[in-house]
Parts: C-alpha cells; sequence; structure tokens
C-alpha cells in the first residue's frame, strides 16, 4: 500500500514539476522576455516601404510592409504578398490594413475583411532608419524590415540580434 502512495505522490510531484518547467513560448517569442518598443524617430521616420528581408513562418509570402502615416485620412498599412497561380504565374498583391496608434511606434492592424488583427511594434531600427526589427508581444511573428531588398548585411544581424535580446527565436527566421 505504501509503494503505492508513493508512486501516485511521485507521480503528481513530477506533474507539477513538468506543468511548472514550460517554457511560457507562444509563437515564435518567450512572453516571460519583456520586449521593447524604440523611442527613435517619429512616424514619420518609418513610414514608407520596407522590404521583408527575414519573418518568422507563416510570412513566406510577404514581400514588403508599407507604414502609411495618412492613408485616406487615417493610418494604416500595406502587407504586399506574392501570389502565385497553379501555372507558375505570379504576382505582388496589396492589402491596406486599417491601423490604430497604440503608443508611438506601435499599432493594432486590421486586415481589409475586419476578419483578422495584429498588433505591429516596432522594436528596434537604426539611426538612419534603414532597417527594423518589427514584432509583436505574442510572439505570433517577427520580421526584419529594410529599405532595400539587399545589402545591409550588418543592419540585418543587428535587427536579427534585437530580435533575440526581446525573446524571440530568431534561429525561426527565414532569411530572404
Amino acid at each position: 500500500m505504501m509503494c503505492r502512495h508513493l508512486k501516485i505522490l511521485l507521480t503528481w510531484v513530477t506533474l507539477a514539476f513538468l506543468a511548472g518547467c514550460g517554457d511560457g513560448a507562444t509563437g515564435y517569442r518567450d512572453p516571460n522576455v519583456p520586449l521593447s518598443v524604440t523611442t527613435r524617430g517619429t512616424a514619420g521616420d518609418v513610414s514608407g516601404a520596407w522590404y521583408v528581408r527575414a519573418g518568422t513562418p507563416g510570412n513566406e509570402d510577404l514581400q514588403k510592409v508599407s507604414i502609411l502615416p495618412d492613408w485616406q485620412g487615417m493610418q494604416a498599412v500595406e502587407l504586399v504578398s506574392r501570389t502565385c497561380e497553379s501555372n507558375g504565374d505570379c504576382e505582388e498583391v496589396g492589402e491596406i490594413w486599417k491601423a490604430k496608434p497604440l503608443g508611438q511606434h506601435r499599432w493594432r492592424i486590421q486586415s481589409p475583411h475586419g476578419d483578422a488583427t495584429r498588433e505591429l511594434w516596432v522594436i528596434w531600427v537604426d539611426e538612419g532608419f534603414r532597417t527594423a526589427a518589427i514584432g509583436t508581444p505574442d510572439g505570433s511573428y517577427g520580421w526584419i524590415l529594410d529599405r532595400a531588398s539587399n545589402g545591409g548585411s550588418d543592419r540585418i544581424e543587428a535587427a536579427r540580434e534585437i530580435l533575440d535580446f526581446n525573446g524571440y527565436d530568431t534561429a525561426q527566421l527565414v532569411a530572404r
């Protein structure tokens, strides 16, 4: 009888231990790590077109992100994806997502159909506003954006390091 109680106790202790050992990760970021937002620059400094140079899985088709501070009298973000037909014909298609400001360099964006929302945070941007690390508190995605489609490897690496510092699993980033 004592052995049975000991087994039950050990099972409960093991389960409690395993439950407490979870890394708390959701998506591609450890939510136990504080997420920063850059205070460098203004909304105008980060506005305009950016090429996606790396991103977490699920965003492979995303090619460009444009931050639009005044689109039809409101803030918006255009997400441009590459779509391909079964015959191999491909084109870039943009969607304008309405953006609700949450603070400096933070927005909640809503799809044009109203069926999806995301938060978009500018975690870091270099001094020249050429490269940015973008993410969201829930870790559902992370992007490295750049004003150019190639080059700037030192800045791209700096953005990767910033994402890592902010709890992102940068091994999951897919380079473009």
